[in-house]
């Protein structure tokens, strides 16, 4: 095996200092949770996109972590993570949680727990972005938390409350993982673009409530995707470029 690959490969299982034989813990019980019957096959079918593998081991997921998934949508990382920390871990939701609520309280989804996001949504006036006035999440000293394709839906004002939120949550040494679609930089926000991010603007903004920026991963790069078109449509959907970030609550 190529040097270079073999080190490269052990490094994205050791982000934090997390063992390598608790890494390949968590990549079991993850490919058990993908091969549940909780899972509809529209979910199954973007697991070749999403490759939730690849990335939470990017992210340095072990199975015996205190995780925070904010705005988990559909619960499509929900039903994975779920089942990977429901043994030795704990995996909290919180944000727009309807769905994930729905999902516990019927049997699918057993061991998550759901947190109260205290404050008020706002919409921004002409803008299809809000905010959380009085933004707090309620649970402390986290070794996780994840967003996936989330950022795009704040306002700046909204961004900055939500990464000050993750880190008020994470205990020192704490990672937070982001994936949003990518925005050309400094290109200007209009209708074909809202629901994609600058990403080096994204960085700067998670740096300044103290995070520190650890890493990068190429895994959802694009090459084909030309960054002009609403990630919605039909010629785009499904293969966005989309950055994938690493910070760690110093």
């Amino acid at each position: 095996m190529n040097k270079k690959i073999l080190l490269t490969g052990l490094s994205l299982l050791l982000v934090g200092g997390w063992p390598v034989a608790a890494a390949a813990d968590m990549v079991e019980k993850l490919k058990a949770a993908m091969a549940s019957d909780i899972r509809t096959e529209a979910e199954v079918a973007r697991d070749a996109n999403r490759k939730p593998v690849e990335t939470l081991s990017f992210f340095g997921l072990t199975d015996s972590m205190r995780v925070l998934e904010l705005l988990p949508g559909g619960g499509w990382y929900t039903k994975l993570l779920g089942p990977v920390l429901q043994e030795n871990g704990k995996l909290y939701v919180s944000i727009g949680t309807t769905n994930v609520q729905n999902l516990i309280d019927d049997g699918t989804l057993s061991g998550v727990e759901v947190v109260e996001a205290k404050g008020e949504f706002k919409r921004a006036e002409d803008s299809r972005r809000f905010y959380i006035e009085g933004l707090t999440i309620d649970v402390r000293d986290l070794d996780m938390v994840l967003t996936f394709r989330n950022l795009h839906n704040f306002t700046e004002q909204g961004r900055r409350d939500l990464n000050a939120a993750a880190f008020k949550a994470l205990k020192s040494g704490g990672i937070y993982g982001v994936v949003d679609h990518t925005r050309r930089h400094m290109q200007e926000d209009y209708y074909e673009v809202w629901r994609r991010m600058d990403p080096v603007q994204m960085i700067k903004e998670i740096e300044a409530v103290g995070f520190e920026f650890v890493d990068y991963s190429t895994l959802h790069y694009r090459p084909d995707d030309t960054l002009e078109y609403e990630v919605g449509r039909k010629t785009v959907t499904g293969n966005t470029d989309r950055f994938t970030f690493l910070f760690r609550k110093p």
